[in-house]
């Protein structure tokens, strides 16, 4: 302070104004007195500036079950600890916890840890074990046609003459599924320490179709099917092994039946399968792995769940995979994958549920196969600028030891590849699509150049809204209990079962082009439309089949739309309700003449999906 501090009380006084007192006699003193306890004699509520006052001693807890956190001037920081962040919420009145509520906050789906006292029976420890439930209901309705064989012997109309009869059939399908998982750790910000989880699926199905012989292998039984099955999902333990970096890049070792896809769409390999997984990630995630081993499980022939209750199948799958962020550009997510199936089944004969052979495959020789492939492949993810891209490319290198044509082993040399892209404007996107599978040229030498995966669910090209992923097509007048291509499944691969069946490397490949858009009319609503052409690769092998001359390529235009309803914007409920329609090509009519009436086909898929 200085005198021109108290120059303002020398200032005039206005007309009707006190006027102010003199300066005190001893104003020097008071300049220079020490500034040591100032601000104890300032007024209430101010401080000077950059004087800090002494804390308070600290408040100790006496009460350790209290919610009540002690007062903020025992903390020199700005946050107050609270002893149970998680009910938190419902201690400010927020939310109340309502054990039927999936959308907010509730100790069924983990959003609270368990309390102990409540379950004193579960052989935990700690505060950080979370439980969770989940429950979805599938329903299905299809109505759907396609190519039906039809024989005296067999006919469910005496007096049919045509090759092919009545096509018109329908599938009503539901499934319920429940899972529950005993996960430890606070996963909102790093993995789970270990994890425990069984889900079951229980599946109702009914089938109507117009002949005999096509559910059931005796042709006494009726043309329709009611069958039920139970399966197991998933049951495995994760444990966490250890973090890697103080920002949770990690390692976990996964053991038992749990989900796996070996690429971005599911190309290859796509199932939920009883085996062993090591994976993690590191540098920030920008690094992800896996190391994996499975020994495929059997199947349920009517519903495609696991079936515990059989002995597992001769045929094993290790893989490895390594993904790479911003690679090669930025934006774009690169994983370069190695996959080897080892197949043993060449002494076993496997006869599904409806009384078909299943394995080996009705064709050719009948001999039973062993055989061993290696895929090599790459995989891009991401976005190119304005564009979105999903981008796979496969070799398959093996050995078949026992080719159905020539009763000879035979080299497999086959390759794959498949690309979508997209771009966005405001609510619309805008979709190309192509997909390349090498076909078998010559039968009957010793290599084996059809390409075929060894699961495939594939997400691409419309994925089962198509008519062509969607349906099986079986291969009549060629091969018995054969399908051209399967149910959820792109790759004209000639077997005869994906569920239950092998790979097979003599088929005459798929080639596809393709072109679509969705349209989020509103947030709850989307409107996708797609026009796929499809062709064989190589017809050599149908040619042989069927003992023909000549098939043309052309299988024809896949055309379908598909509107889906999400009416909480969320997936809790969604309705999905499509249409598809196949247009003959060339060689599609020549594999399957019918009569004019039947020239075209479709498909009709009601889901209603209710999740919680």
């Amino acid at each position: 302070m200085g005198l021109a501090a108290f120059l303002p009380l020398f200032a005039l006084a206005q007309p009707g104004e006190p006027v102010p007192p003199p300066p005190p006699d001893n104003w020097e003193e008071i300049l220079n007195a020490p500034e040591v306890g100032a601000d104890e004699q300032s007024i209430e509520g101010r401080r000077r500036p950059g004087y800090e006052a002494p804390l308070p001693e600290a408040v100790t807890q006496d009460n350790k079950g209290a919610l009540r956190a002690p007062p903020p001037e025992a903390f020199p920081v700005d946050q107050v600890p609270i002893p149970d962040r998680w009910r938190l919420i419902e201690s400010l009145g927020v939310v109340k916890e309502r054990w039927f509520d999936p959308y907010n906050q509730n100790t069924l789906k983990g959003d609270r840890p368990i309390d102990r006292e409540k379950v004193k029976w579960l052989p935990i420890k700690g505060d950080d074990w979370f439980f969770v439930v989940n429950a979805v209901n599938d329903t299905v309705i299809e109505p759907r046609t396609f190519p039906i064989p039809v024989g005296v012997q067999t006919t469910e109309r005496p007096g049919s003459i045509d090759v092919f009869g009545t096509d018109a059939s329908y599938v009503l399908s539901q499934t319920f599924i429940g899972g529950v998982a005993l996960i430890k750790g606070s996963t909102a910000f790093k993995p789970p320490e270990i994890e425990y989880r069984l889900t079951l699926a229980y599946n109702i199905n009914h089938v109507n179709v117009p002949e005999r012989r096509v559910l059931f292998v005796e042709p006494s039984k009726p043309s329709h099917r009611t069958d039920h099955f139970l399966g197991v999902q998933e049951l495995f333990v994760d444990y966490h092994l250890a973090n890697t970096s103080d920002r949770y890049d990690f390692r976990s070792l996964r053991v038992g039946i749990q989900p796996f896809q070996s690429d971005f769409r599911g190309f290859l390999f796509n199932d939920q399968q009883l085996g062993i997984r090591l994976f993690g990630n590191r540098d920030n995630n920008r690094f992800q792995f896996n190391l994996a081993a499975f020994w495929r499980l059997e199947k349920d022939t009517n519903s495609g769940l696991n079936s515990v209750v059989q002995s597992p199948r001769r045929d094993w799958v290790f893989l490895a995979n390594l993904y790479r962020q911003d690679f090669l550009i930025p934006g774009l997510t690169s994983q370069i994958t190695a996959v080897y199936n080892m197949n043993r089944e060449a002494g076993r004969i496997e006869v599904d549920d409806n009384g078909f052979p299943v394995r080996p495959a009705l064709l050719g020789d009948l001999r039973g196969r062993d055989y061993d492939v290696v895929y090599l492949g790459y995989n891009a993810d991401g976005r190119l600028g304005r564009v979105n891209l999903t981008a796979s490319l496969y070799g398959a290198l093996g050995e078949d030891r026992n080719s159905f044509f020539t009763s000879r082993p035979a080299q497999i040399r086959a390759f794959f590849a498949a690309a979508e892209a997209s771009i966005d404007k405001d609510w619309m996107r805008f979709r190309l699509s192509g997909l390349y599978a090498s076909g078998d040229g010559d039968p009957y030498d010793d290599r084996e150049n059809g390409f075929d995966a060894i699961f495939e669910n594939p997400v691409f090209a419309g994925a089962d809204t198509s008519y062509w992923i969607r349906q099986t097509i079986p291969f009549a007048g060629g091969g018995r209990v054969i399908g051209i291509s399967g149910r959820n499944g792109i790759l004209n691969s000639l077997r005869s079962s994906k569920e239950q069946g092998q790979s097979n490397f003599n088929n005459p490949g798929t080639m596809l082009l393709g072109a679509g858009a969705d349209f989020d009319l509103l947030p709850e609503l989307r409107l996708s439309a797609n026009a796929n052409h499809l062709w064989f690769e190589n017809t050599a092998t149908l040619q042989a089949l069927r003992n023909e001359g000549s098939i043309p390529k052309a299988i024809g235009w896949d055309l379908s739309t598909a509107a889906i309803w999400r009416p909480h914007a969320s997936q809790n409920i969604v309705f999905r309700l499509s249409g598809a329609a196949l247009l003959p090509g060339a060689g599609f009519r020549d594999l399957f003449t019918n009569s004019e009436r039947n020239r075209e086909y479709y498909s009709v898929l009601g889901n209603l999906i209710l999740s919680y």
